[in-house]
């Protein structure tokens, strides 16, 4: 296959919404606009930078729970650092499904840490048991490998019922399901919603107590400090209002679109629940399949074999691992992410390359 390249790999990151860039572009401008005024500086040119920071905050805060403030952060990673590191707790319990952002800030913290199991389906039992005296429970809302939906409003439930807070990594389900409402922590990224990369944001429930990651100016009422870019937050807030205003015909554009790869690609065997997952996220795998060639067969497809922040390690995916795939079934497994402006062309078009070039494999 040769030709223009196919991106499917939306979950590693989305191209940026053309609502998104013009919202950013009057903030990227030079000296005559004053567009690249400091929005912590009092004069009238920082005080219209700060106005656009305050409309993008509303703006991303519509995709979330009411009763809550958002606190704009560089990313995901930022954010779940800071509900991890930043809060007074006792031991945390978090899913073996989760994004290396939070098992490893949960490690580094010093506090106890245990792990909930998943199932064979991808979803963490509603009722699995808590540690006593658990203090947080992190389980994200959608998985970023495998793309299945967590149950997460009645983990939430019982973790408040253990006197614990709930954290959510909502990076994958932000502006394309429901918010989760009983979430006390949620945390967000703009760069998996066709927004820029470099800015993220922390939800915190009203009442929850959280302290500063790091120390400086005093930005963000103090809990997050460093100048904020006008730009980046507008591209954020921008692409927010898109998704939500989006976020139906988005599902049905990309359940078409799953539909339509799993009938190409109809002898490979999903990884997860076939039901509780998001559409635009499929898993797959094939018994003697060798990823590394099949990339190479298929270069002008951009896909990959998980998350994009463990690639390269050589080690199988922790996450299919955790599903209970042996090693060879985690490596004969590929991840298609599908998005907003992905065509059915395109689909058809790579999973027709894809099938062919694995047949070619003898697989």
């Amino acid at each position: 296959m040769t030709g223009k390249p196919i991106y499917l790999d939306h979950q590693a990151t989305t191209p940026l919404a053309p609502e998104a860039l013009q919202a950013m572009l009057p903030w990227l401008s030079g000296p005559e606009s004053m567009g690249f005024a400091n929005p912590h500086s009092m004069h009238r040119a920082g005080r219209a930078a700060a106005a656009a920071v305050e409309h993008a905050r509303e703006q991303v805060a519509a995709l979330l729970p009411k009763g809550g403030r958002v606190i704009f952060t560089s990313g995901a990673t930022e954010a779940l650092n800071q509900a991890l590191r930043s809060i007074p707790r006792g031991p945390i319990a978090y899913s073996a499904l989760e994004h290396s952002a939070v098992v490893n800030a949960a490690m580094a913290g010093g506090e106890e840490v245990h792990e909930l199991p998943a199932g064979a389906d991808g979803l963490v039992d509603p009722e699995v048991p808590l540690p006593e005296g658990v203090g947080l429970v992190a389980v994200m809302q959608v998985n970023n490998e495998i793309g299945t939906i967590q149950p997460v409003e009645r983990l939430a439930e019982r973790a408040h019922a253990a006197g614990a807070l709930f954290l959510c990594d909502a990076v994958q389900g932000a502006g394309k399901l429901a918010p989760p409402e009983d979430a006390d922590l949620i945390a967000i990224t703009a760069h998996k919603l066709y927004g820029p990369k470099g800015i993220g944001a922390l939800w915190v429930r009203d009442g929850v107590k959280i302290g500063p990651l790091m120390a400086g100016g005093g930005q963000e009422s103090g809990l997050r400090s460093g100048t904020l870019s006008p730009a980046l937050c507008a591209g954020f807030g921008a692409a927010a209002a898109l998704a939500q205003a989006r976020i139906e015909a988005d599902f049905q554009h990309l359940s078409g679109l799953a539909s339509l790869a799993r009938s190409i690609l109809a002898r490979w065997t999903i990884n997860g629940s076939e039901t509780s997952r998001w559409p635009g996220n499929l898993n797959l795998r094939l018994a003697g399949l060798n990823f590394p060639r099949l990339l190479s067969d298929c270069r002008d497809i951009a896909f990959s074999a998980g998350s994009a922040c463990g690639s390269g390690t050589g080690a199988p995916s922790r996450v299919l691992t955790a599903i209970g795939l042996e090693p060879v079934e985690a490596r004969n497994s590929i991840r298609l992410g599908f998005g907003r402006y992905t065509n059915h062309e395109e689909v058809e078009t790579a999973c027709r390359a894809l099938e062919a070039a694995a047949a070619a494999q003898g697989v």
